[in-house]
This record gives structure tokens, sequence and C-alpha cells, in this order.
């Protein structure tokens, strides 16, 4: 088993809990166990620690005030090969771009309002639980 990490955005939570369920569900049907869950705001430190390795990027300043904009779902995933088989999930960043039936496909708005976010590598996986869920034993 190998963990990973996924972030429901501002735009999904502020619709209710009726796409946060769906998205779960999709997770859990898709062989995930949730390890651990949690709904919060981000301030904008943490914000822009966890999208630290955009900083040099032209959209980190939109990218942090839209992501603490909001309350997220955080979410700690875990199954076999679980970064590339939630990557397949949740489709292309630009949901125009992503296949049938991916998460960004069925709730993704654009580019910046997709949905959701999800760990690009094991490292970042155990970066991002740590940062969200605090430094494990």
């Amino acid at each position: 088993m190998s963990e990973t990490f996924l972030m429901i955005k501002p735009e999904v939570v502020s619709a209710g809990a009726q796409p946060i369920g769906a998205i779960l569900e999709l997770v859990q049907r898709s062989g995930f166990q949730i390890r651990n869950l949690v709904q919060r705001q981000l301030d904008r430190a943490l914000a822009q620690e966890f999208y630290a390795v955009h900083r040099e990027r032209p959209f980190f300043a939109s990218l942090v005030s839209y992501i603490s904009s909001g309350p997220v779902v955080c979410v700690h995933l875990e199954r076999d090969d679980a970064v590339r088989r939630l990557r397949e999930l949740v489709g292309a960043t630009d949901p125009a771009e992503a296949a049938a039936g991916t998460l960004r496909f069925l709730y993704g708005r654009s580019l910046q309002e997709n949905a959701v976010h999800a760990s690009d590598s094991e490292d970042s996986a155990r970066r991002e639980i740590s940062l969200i869920f605090g430094r494990r034993p």
C-alpha cells in the first residue's frame, strides 16, 4: 500500500455536501481507503508553503489567494500505486481536456477552478500529508 493526498478545492466545498460526497464516493469506489479527512481553511502562509514549488511561477500569487479563499477538504488516501491511480481518477489539469468520468471532467470549471488537487509524486504526497495533518511518528 502507498499513500497520496487529495484536496477538494474551495468552489466545490462552497457548493455543499452533495459534490463533496460524490467525489469521496468515486474515490472510495476506485479502491482508495480514507486514512484521514479534514475540512479547513488554509491561511495564506500555509497555502504559500503548500504550493512553494510554484513560487517563481507567474500564477503563484493568484493560486495562493484562490486556495485560501474558502474552506477545502483534505484527504489522506491509501491504496496500491496510490499516486498514479489518483492522478488517473483526477484527470487532466484543464477540465476541458480531462477524460470523461474523471473528477475534473465532472466537477472542474476552469484551469484554476479544476475541483481537486492531487499529489504528483510520492515525495509530494508525504510532504502534503505532513503539512495538512502534521508529522507522524
